[in-house]
């Protein structure tokens, strides 16, 4: 039985559908990823889906309650982690888990109770009378997520939950997110982190003006949408390379700036060919998520 389904979401503003058609289901125990460009209309159908922005068309049903009609039952057993943090700064590290606890109408005992176990798995033992304005944005992420699982939820939405982070903080949440993963919870997510996806999700889509353009599981993408080898060329004569005899090695080349993507099922020509021009530099790697989502959304600049 599924705790998130939605069916043919549709919103629209000023003329523009910013979610057009979108349907899908996140099981028990799942991690769910929306990935797309700035404007995709990734975090609309967070909204939506929690009954916070009312949809044109379409059906929601989140932990088997009707969205928006039963939306504030269902939100008391659904944890939302926001794109920007909203902490109350005139609070200590508990008391905003004290006061959001009480949103949900626990006892003042429980939500106690529930704090240090927080804290510690925000790695905020030692800050818990410190007031938000000392803290890094690391920890006032980490707190934002704790402050998430005051109710003890069954699923969990996070909106690009580790933007802004150093590869430390980052490495942190994504364990404590897998952490949450194996108690049983219930994850969707949004990111512009493609190994973030790669790491947390079992299924994610790749979302671009408004509609879903592909679902499934990582592996799955990557194997369905990019050859399996990559080789990155830049210096001074790529282009040179790239028009000669990388043009009748590769199956597929992409541009970027000063880089030449070769994508391939067989690198060892492009290898061979690359060994004679000593002035090129390359990398080879395994084809991965990014490459999937730039190639189905494109290089261009989103704003």
């Amino acid at each position: 039985m599924a705790v998130l389904e939605a069916h043919n979401l549709r919103k629209t503003y000023d003329g523009q559908a910013v979610v057009a058609g979108v349907s899908f289901r996140v099981a028990p125990g799942e991690c769910f990823g929306l990935l797309g460009p700035n404007g995709a209309g990734k975090t609309t159908t967070l909204r939506l889906c929690l009954g916070l922005t009312d949809p044109d068309g379409g059906t929601v049903e989140l932990m088997q309650r009707r969205v928006p009609g039963e939306a504030r039952a269902a939100r008391l057993r659904v944890g939302v982690a926001p794109q920007m943090d909203n902490l109350d700064p005139d609070f200590t590290v508990t008391e905003n888990l004290l006061v959001y606890g009480r949103y949900f109408g626990l006892a003042e005992r429980v939500i106690r109770d529930r704090v240090p176990q927080l804290l510690e798995f925000a790695g905020l033992a030692l800050r818990a009378e410190s007031r938000i304005q000392t803290l890094s944005g690391g920890m006032k992420r980490r707190l934002t997520l704790a402050r998430a699982l005051i109710n003890d939820p069954d699923i969990v939405f996070m909106d690009e939950p580790t933007t802004g982070l150093d590869p430390q903080a980052r490495h942190l949440i994504w364990e404590r997110l897998k952490r949450l993963l194996a108690e049983g919870k219930t994850i969707v997510l949004t990111t512009h982190f493609m190994e973030e996806a790669e790491r947390l999700c079992a299924r994610l889509a790749i979302m671009d003006h408004g509609r879903f353009i592909t679902e499934g599981s990582p592996r799955e993408l990557i194997a369905r949408h990019i050859e399996p080898h990559v080789v990155e060329v830049h210096g001074d004569r790529v282009m040179s390379w790239a028009q000669g005899e990388a043009a009748t090695l590769a199956s597929r080349l992409e541009r970027s700036g000063d880089t030449v993507f070769c994508y391939t099922t067989e690198p060892g020509p492009l290898l061979a060919s690359l060994s004679r021009w000593e002035e090129l530099r390359y990398l080879h790697r395994p084809a991965n998520l990014e490459d999937v989502f730039l190639k189905l959304t494109g290089r261009e600049l989103r704003d």
